[in-house]
């Protein structure tokens, strides 16, 4: 059978499923004169379907200028969905968009039956960046071709930038046609992971274990998710299957110590971890890394600390490394054993004086958990043997101010601001410092330089406002705060902040308990915030319910004079006047310098 016999059978159904609406009237141009032939039908047909024949094999030939020709021909003679179609796939391969897109858009219009009348206009909106007409179009494909899955695919890439679950709702429809597909779960896992919706990420890579159960970094990412969902005792579960098949796997070992640390089950944490600290063959820095998360732990729970003495022994019989004898020497510390910290830490300053990382790793360990005094023991150490290095200096500093030790706090910190003078970090916290020491001009200036780098860092401009409020230059705090709220409404320390200086001045005072309200839901145990709405609650006459919040930030934190004396007027306005006194007294005593409660003593009354 030859080519041309074989197109004709192929396109023939074209006209005869389709049907065709055709016109006996022709026209013929001759030296611009135009004239009307009378054909019947037939023939008219006839021609049509021998230039859509044509047309067809100029377009598998990728001639779709001549191809587009012949369509356009055939289409004087006869217009059928089927035609339309066609053509417009050449005018779309021709780059003539415009074009495609009308010619489509009539096929779809002429005959809703044919699943790929709906693809190709789709795809024509897809190519001229009209994603909603596209949507549009394949949602509708959608209704009339229930079991197709190309145009939910379609669909679903489309909806995964910006409608992620209508995309997962997609690829969900195209498993139940076609049942379980690696890429269409692959693409699955990656939404899930947009949403951070981790128990459908879990989900979802256990149905991709389901077609490969032997993919060890597919199980090794279950366990990560499972870990991070803290659903520990499945991670567990897997990790024990993958050490059977792979007992000598460092990082599986290290997984099953990090699931029993979470479980606080150091013991057993302990004993896994064994295996890798006595493997001559595991490399030193392996083995450090283990130590350092027992060392970690051992900061916040005490009765690790033998254990990890252990460790950090065991590793210095094996080799005189100095970043152990750093952790020796910390350990040494916290036992008050002065000579022994003194004998490692010379060692390091003796054998490894070029290295700063161990001291700053250190120093920051114990700074985040808040153990501010070991961290400027360890800090003063090192900056004898790093003077001049910026994370030393900041992270001292930051300690001694978290002690209150502001003067020595401020030395290091501006030495911190000189080695990196454009971190706003340093800035601010230098500048807060200075609040402190009362040299308030000066923390005005260094802020106002960090609001030149960062114009919108809330924590500047709420500590800017700080200082405003304080010299009551209140209309720059106020504006300050207002501009805060505005980058970040939902700040608790911003709010709370603002609440209090508007109660001390006994405005908005409705607002200001809002915010306050604000800033408990994100803390409810913090002390400044249960004063301030108790302060709040004072300046509207509700006495016996700012009682209850000033007591509780009395009985939760540290000894203020400020919150111990907003509790003495509360009881004074409640008629305790003994117990206020007793209580002014007390706030005097934690602060002399307060000359408003002295008064108060005085009068024996508000």
């Amino acid at each position: 059978m030859s080519f041309i016999v074989k197109y004709f059978f192929a396109v023939l159904s074209v006209f005869s499923l389709i049907g065709c609406s055709s016109s006996n009237e022709v026209q013929s141009s001759d030296e611009g004169i135009k004239t009307k032939i009378l054909l019947p039908p037939e023939q008219l047909r006839k021609i049509a379907l021998e230039n859509f024949i044509d047309g067809n094999i100029y377009f598998q030939q990728g001639n779709y200028v001549s191809a587009m020709k012949k369509f356009e021909t055939a289409l004087q003679y006869d217009t059928t969905a089927g035609l339309l179609y066609t053509y417009s796939k050449a005018a779309l391969y021709n780059n003539k968009l415009n074009l495609a897109l009308e010619l489509a858009r009539k096929a779809v219009g002429m005959d809703t039956s044919q699943a790929e009348y709906f693809d190709l206009l789709a795809d024509i909106y897809n190519l001229g960046r009209q994603k909603d007409s596209a949507t549009i179009v394949l949602e509708k494909a959608t209704e009339l071709f229930p079991s197709n899955q190309n145009f939910y695919y379609k669909l679903a890439r489309l909806y995964q930038d910006d409608r992620p679950l209508k995309a997962i709702e997609m690829y969900e429809k195209i498993l139940s046609i076609i049942g379980p597909e690696w890429n269409v779960l692959f693409r699955l896992v990656e939404l899930n992971n947009k949403l951070n919706n981790i128990d459908g990420v879990i989900s979802t890579i256990q149905r991709l274990l389901e077609i490969d159960p032997s993919n060890v970094a597919l199980k090794k990412s279950l366990i990560e998710n499972l870990l991070n969902a803290k659903r520990f005792n499945e991670a567990l579960n897997q990790v024990d299957e993958l050490l059977v098949l792979y007992p000598d796997d460092l990082e599986l070992i290290q997984k099953k110590a990090q699931i029993l640390f979470s479980e606080n089950k150091w013991e057993d944490a302990y004993n896994s971890l064994s295996i890798v600290l006595n493997n001559p063959k595991v490399n030193l820095d392996t083995k450090l890394e283990i130590g350092y998360l027992f060392f970690e732990k051992s900061i916040i729970d005490s009765t690790l600390k033998p254990v990890t003495k252990n460790i950090f022994n065991k590793l210095d019989k094996d080799t005189t490394y100095w970043a152990i004898k750093i952790v020796l020497g910390a350990l040494a510390l916290e036992e008050r054993n002065d000579s022994i910290a003194i004998e490692h830490f010379k060692y390091v300053t003796e054998n490894a004086n070029w290295n700063v990382d161990a001291w700053i790793r250190l120093g920051a360990l114990y700074f985040d958990n808040k153990k501010y005094e070991e961290a400027e023991r360890i800090l003063l150490q090192a900056i004898e043997s790093f003077p001049d290095n910026y994370a030393i200096n900041f992270i001292l500093g930051l300690s001694l101010a978290q002690q209150s030790k502001n003067q020595q706090a401020a030395n290091y910190l501006k030495k911190a601001v000189s080695l990196n003078p454009t971190d706003v970090n340093t800035l601010s916290a230098y500048a807060y410092t200075l609040n402190q020491l009362k040299q308030d001009e000066d923390a005005i200036f260094y802020l106002n330089k960090a609001l030149t780098i960062e114009p919108n860092d809330v924590n500047v401009i709420g500590t800017l406002a700080l200082i405003y409020n304080a010299q009551k230059i209140f209309e720059k705090s106020d504006s300050l705060y207002e501009r805060a709220l505005e980058i970040k409404p939902d700040d608790p320390l911003i709010n709370n902040n603002y609440a209090y200086s508007l109660s001390t001045r006994g405005i908005q005072l409705e607002r200001a308990l809002k915010m306050v309200n604000l800033a408990l839901d994100k803390d409810s145990l913090n002390t400044a915030y249960l004063d301030t709405k108790g302060w709040i609650l004072y300046k509207l006459g509700r006495y016996a319910e700012a009682k209850v919040y000033i007591s509780k930030a009395v009985e939760l934190g540290t000894k203020s004079a400020v919150i111990i004396d907003h509790l003495g007027d509360v009881e004074f306005k409640l008629g305790n006047k003994e117990k206020a006194i007793e209580l002014w007294k007390e706030a005097i005593q934690l602060d002399p310098t307060k000359k408003e409660i002295e008064e108060k003593l005085n009068k024996g009354e508000l």
